[in-house]
C-alpha cells in the first residue's frame, strides 16, 4: 500500500459527508412514495360492509381521519388511489412533495449523525479489543481481529439512539406534513409555522411524540449493519482472495497502475454488490421492526390519544382490536416498494462517496487509508 504525508480527513468526517450526501440523494428521489407511506400507516383500515361491522364503519366514517387527504376517507386506501389523489390536484408537484423539508432535513440529519457516532464507536470497541481502529474502515488491511457481528449490532444500535434523540423533532413536524394535505383544516403550512404551532400548542414534549417508539426503531438499523457489514466484509475478502490468485505479483495490479484496479483488488464494493448487500439486510431489517414504524406514525400523529389511544400500548390495544395482525403492517407494500429504491440510492451514494472523497481530497487515486 502506498502511504502519504497528508492523511487526509478523518474516518469520522468521511463518514458523515458520505451519510449526509446519501440521505439527500435518497429522500429527493422518493420523496413522494414516503408521503404514500406515511399515509397508509397512519390511516385506519376500512372494514368490509358486512351488516355485523356496520355500526363501526357508521362510526368510522363520523369521526375526522388524521390523514386529511383527498382520498374519500370510507375507501381502503391503496399507493395507486393515494398517488392518483396527489397528482390530481391543482399543484401536483407541490402535493408530491409536501413535507419535503423536513423530510430532507431529517434524513440528511440522520445518516449524518448516524454514521458518525457508528464510525466513532466502532473505532472504540475495536480499541477496546485491542484492534488497529482504521480495520473497522478498511476490513482488508492487515492481521487484525475483526469486528463481530454482535458488534456492528451494539455500535448500531447506540449511533441509532442518539440519532434518534437529536432528529425526533424533525420527523414529528414530517409526519404531520407529510400525512395531511396543505389546504386541511388544521395542516401546517410549514415546518416553521409547524414548529411554533407545536410548541404553543403541546410543548417541547411534543416534539419528542413517538421517542419512546422510535427508540425501539432504531433496532432497525442495528439488524440491518449486523447484517450488512459482516456480508460486505466477506465480499471484500473473496474479491481481495481472487484478485490475489489470478494477479500473485504486486507489480501488475491488473494492469490498471493509475489506481483504478483498486476495485479489483477488493478496496471497493461494486455498485452491483452493494444492490444486493443493501437489499438482502434492509428486507430482513424491515421484516422484523415494521410494526414499529406503523406504531411510531400513529403516535406523532395529530389528536394521537383521541385517534389511536393512550401510549403505546393503548395504539397496540386498539390497533389489535380494530385492525388485528394486519394493521401492524399497513402500508407494507408501498413501504418496500419505497424503501428498496432509497435503500439502493442510499448505499450506492454512501460508498462511492466513502471510497473517493479522501482520495478526491488528496488528489490522488491511490490505494490509501482514510485517517482514524
Amino acid at each position: 500500500m502506498t502511504e502519504t504525508k497528508d492523511a487526509g480527513p478523518s474516518r469520522a468526517v468521511v463518514e458523515t459527508v458520505a451519510g449526509l450526501s446519501a440521505g439527500s440523494m435518497a429522500t429527493l428521489i422518493v420523496h413522494p412514495l414516503d408521503i404514500v407511506k406515511t399515509r397508509m400507516q397512519s390511516n385506519y383500515a376500512v372494514p368490509a360492509l358486512a351488516p355485523k361491522r356496520l355500526v363501526q364503519c357508521r362510526l368510522l366514517i363520523s369521526r375526522p381521519l388524521v390523514h386529511r387527504s383527498s382520498v374519500a376517507p370510507a375507501t381502503s386506501l391503496t399507493t395507486v388511489s393515494l398517488i392518483r389523489s396527489l397528482a390530481a390536484t391543482d399543484r401536483p408537484l407541490a402535493a408530491l412533495y409536501r413535507g419535503l423539508t423536513p423530510n430532507l432535513l431529517g434524513n440528511a440529519t440522520s445518516w449524518a449523525s448516524f454514521f458518525f457516532f457508528k464510525s466513532r464507536l466502532e473505532r472504540g470497541i475495536a480499541h477496546l479489543r485491542g484492534d488497529d481502529a482504521d480495520s473497522t474502515l478498511q476490513p482488508l488491511s492487515g492481521p487484525q481481529r475483526r469486528l463481530s457481528p454482535a458488534d456492528f449490532f451494539v455500535a448500531s444500535l447506540a449511533a441509532g439512539a442518539l440519532t434518534q434523540v437529536i432528529t425526533n423533532p424533525i420527523w414529528v413536524l414530517k409526519t404531520r406534513m407529510l400525512s395531511s394535505d396543505r389546504s386541511a383544516a388544521g395542516a401546517y403550512p410549514s415546518m416553521w409555522s409547524g414548529a411554533v404551532r407545536l410548541l404553543r400548542e403541546e410543548g417541547v414534549w411534543g416534539f419528542y411524540r413517538g421517542l419512546g417508539v422510535g427508540m425501539l426503531a432504531v433496532s432497525h438499523g442495528a439488524v440491518q449493519f449486523a447484517v450488512y457489514d459482516p456480508a460486505r466484509r466477506m465480499y471484500l475478502s473473496r474479491r481481495r482472495r481472487r484478485w490475489e490468485e489470478t494477479h500473485p505479483s504486486p507489480e501488475h495490479p491488473g494492469g490498471d497502475p493509475g489506481g483504478s484496479g483498486d476495485a479489483e483488488r477488493g478496496n471497493q464494493v461494486s455498485n452491483e454488490a452493494t444492490v444486493v448487500l443493501s437489499t438482502v439486510s434492509k428486507l430482513v431489517a424491515g421484516a422484523v421492526t415494521y410494526p414499529l414504524q406503523v406504531l411510531r406514525s400513529r403516535l406523532q400523529q395529530y389528536d394521537a390519544e383521541a385517534q389511536f389511544g393512550k401510549g403505546v400500548t393503548g395504539v397496540v390495544r386498539k390497533l389489535w382490536h380494530e385492525e388485528g395482525f394486519r394493521g401492524f403492517y399497513r402500508g407494507v407494500m408501498p413501504g418496500v416498494v419505497r424503501v428498496l429504491p432509497a435503500t439502493w440510492v442510499t448505499f450506492l451514494v454512501y460508498e462511492n462517496v466513502k471510497y473517493y472523497l479522501p482520495r478526491w481530497a488528496r488528489g490522488t487515486g491511490e490505494e490509501d487509508h482514510v485517517a482514524a
